[in-house]
């Protein structure tokens, strides 16, 4: 019972709310949602308690799901360290989101809805992490990204908002597409979605082959290649990652819930899952590993340069992923895991820290109108300052333990992707640590450049916004700490078990412990430069930043403008397709099949009808004239044989 509260619990409190939000009004909903959180929460942990703790791994059966022949499909509960790990992540966040939400939606007028939505994502999230088959993988994966449309969409009478909903819906369709028919090449390959039957199927599928799109290839690499375009979507990797930062048109909470710690790391979860599958194949991992690492740096540059709040810590996000990607594409998953583990907590902070700035700054979101606040809104300044530590890798906060991991084990892998990824992983760190510096600096500190409206109105905020900050903030000061020997250290075989698979010679993890000293402060010292430069730059020179965006035009433009990626799909593939559309629906349809069709057909009529309502004159001579015509022209018919 235990295993079932805990997994249904959000879907009660997301369906009583929403068909009974109504009558119960916000506070009614609020504590409807709230409690139920609460209660998975602490269920929450006697699982994990139970199952990575102890060790006691179970599965538990619902039902049969679907029984066709001879394919069976049971709906179960899959518990293990992984999935007892991301329940503490996925219900943790989001409990405490969903009390932060109290005090930041209080004057909305939609508040049951807002609440119903937030505990359905949290549901699907849940129904994600804890599936036994592809098949119940795929309903969670599809009910997140369709929750996270009608959260991000929320405020649905901005256009903005809907486009940007739009976007990320259409966006994960396409990665979805490719995450469909790896799982049909899944079915395909092992005649089965269990995921035990494919796991320990797969050594005898090391050599198989397979045709696709013409050509014959390597069975393991076509499958795990199409599953990590679905993770690309998902966790906004490179080349499906433009969606992410848009969907900062939803409520800051959502933000926080969506980026921090549930929809975009389930990619990650899922690599993670499928470890028994992907080990098989190099190429895979070679193409997770470039990806995620490309990505790292890529979202890092364009973070420099960006002036709205929430989309710097968006695109951390989306930097942060690529650590977790390119961790386990060099076979490190325990690593990429304890990432997105500590990632939670940070950029959580982070997040709901913005939402406290825009909330004492009366909605402001750009960070040229802020300056000189932190006087103001000391513990918000605290907490944002602790949510920057982690990001930036500084000793010892949480980030500081999971970042540098990644970069070791990048290292020790010894490979050409994997040196690929640690020297982008390098150059990231200091671009994080640079851009985290300049968005404190440029929101706290300096002259004031809000106007006089705004700064009567600055004020902290309240208590059921602050505690949320307070417990997050604490995750990102001692979770590192507290989960390092568990998650990849002394303790991590024992911890882990059979979650996660490795290949006996994939070793990066095991030989992280032995790089070269210089890998291991590495990191750190990009991070404290990046920290520096932006300190002296923001703080001593404030006048340079403008200067240098002056002088390197070009490049300051090209990050701005997000490498241009949004102009080159628009131009690639949005007009294209709303020109395709719009001759499809005015000359196709307007113009041939209904002018052929239904609107020709009756024109004919109406035209023929004018004509024969036009003698219709009243007049007896002639209808006597047309009576006339009428017998001449029965005597013509019958006098020229016609007739007979």
């Amino acid at each position: 019972m235990l295993f079932y509260l805990c997994i249904f619990l959000p879907f009660i409190g997301a369906a009583i709310v929403g068909a009974f939000g109504s009558v119960l009004k916000d506070k009614g909903s609020q504590t409807i949602t709230c409690s139920a959180m609460t209660l998975s929460f602490v269920m929450s942990i006697i699982i994990f308690h139970d199952v990575a703790l102890n060790g006691n791994a179970q599965t538990v059966k619902i039902f049969d799901w679907i029984v066709s022949g001879d394919f069976h499909v049971e709906w179960a509960l899959r518990f293990d360290t992984l999935t007892a790990v991301m329940l503490i992540v996925v219900i943790g966040v989001s409990t405490l989101v969903h009390f932060y939400s109290i005090g930041y939606m209080n004057h909305d007028p939609h508040n049951p809805r807002f609440f119903s939505y937030l505990s359905l994502f949290t549901f699907f999230m849940l129904m994600l992490v804890t599936s036994d088959n592809f098949l119940q993988l795929f309903f969670g994966w599809e009910g997140v990204g369709l929750a996270s449309y009608l959260l991000i969409g929320f405020w649905y009478q901005k256009p903005s908002a809907n486009a940007a909903a739009i976007k990320a819906f259409l966006v994960n369709r396409v990665g979805d597409f490719g995450f469909a028919l790896g799982i049909m090449g899944v079915f395909l390959l092992y005649g089965s979605v269990s995921f035990d039957t494919v796991f320990s199927g797969t050594p005898d599928k090391a050599g198989v082959t397979m045709e696709f799109l013409g050509g014959d290839y390597h069975a393991l690499t076509v499958v795990c290649l199409l599953l990590f375009v679905g993770a690309m979507g998902k966790s906004a990797q490179l080349g499906l990652h433009t969606w992410l930062p848009d969907a900062m048109e939803g409520p800051t909470p959502v933000s926080a819930l969506i980026h921090a710690a549930t929809m975009v790391t389930a990619g990650v979860f899922m690599i993670a899952r499928l470890s028994p599958i992907f080990e098989y194949s190099e190429t895979a991992l070679a193409v997770v590993t470039i990806v995620g690492a490309s990505t790292a740096f890529f979202a890092a540059t364009v973070g420099l340069c960006q002036n709205d709040i929430k989309r710097v810590i968006a695109y951390s996000t989306c930097s942060q992923l690529g650590y977790m990607f390119f961790a386990c594409g060099v076979s490190a998953y325990a690593a990429g895991i304890f990432h997105l583990f500590t990632h939670a907590f940070f950029k959580a902070l982070l997040f709901l820290g913005a939402g406290s700035v825009i909330h004492a700054m009366s909605d402001e979101q750009d960070m040229r109108k802020m300056g000189g606040i932190w006087r103001d809104i000391k513990f918000t300044y605290l907490m944002m300052w602790i949510g920057s530590l982690a990001l930036s890798g500084v000793p010892f906060f949480s980030g500081f333990y999971s970042k540098d991991i990644v970069i070791e084990a990048a290292f020790a892998s010894k490979s050409i992707v994997g040196d690929y990824a640690f020297m982008l992983g390098m150059v990231a760190a200091f671009i994080t640590a640079f851009y985290s510096w300049r968005l404190l600096l440029m929101t706290f500190h300096g002259s004031s450049r809000a106007d006089e409206k705004t700064l009567a109105h600055i004020h902290e905020s309240p208590k059921i916004m602050t505690v949320p900050l307070m417990l997050l903030a604490f995750g990102a000061v001692f979770g590192g700490w507290a989960g390092y020997d568990f998650f990849v250290g002394d303790r991590m075989n024992e911890f882990w078990g059979d979650a996660l698979f490795v290949a006996e010679g994939h070793t990066a993890l095991r030989d992280a412990k032995d790089v070269p000293i210089w890998v291991k402060i590495g990191p750190i010292f990009m991070g404290i430069s990046g920290i520096g430069l932006a300190y002296w730059l923001y703080m001593f020179r404030p006048y340079y930043p403008g200067l240098i965006a002056k002088r390197l035009k070009f490049t300051y433009k090209f990050l701005l403008n997000k490498w241009y990626f949004d102009q080159l799909y628009d131009r690639c593939f949005v007009k294209p397709a709303k020109y395709l559309g719009h001759s499809l629906w005015k000359d196709g349809d307007g113009t041939l099949i209904d002018g052929l069709g239904p609107d020709g057909i009756a024109s004919a009529l109406r035209y023929l009808a004018r004509k024969a309502s036009s003698i219709q004159t009243g007049y007896v001579y002639h209808y006597a004239f047309a009576m006339l015509i009428g017998v001449a022209v029965l005597v013509s018919f019958y006098l020229s044989g016609l007739g007979k």
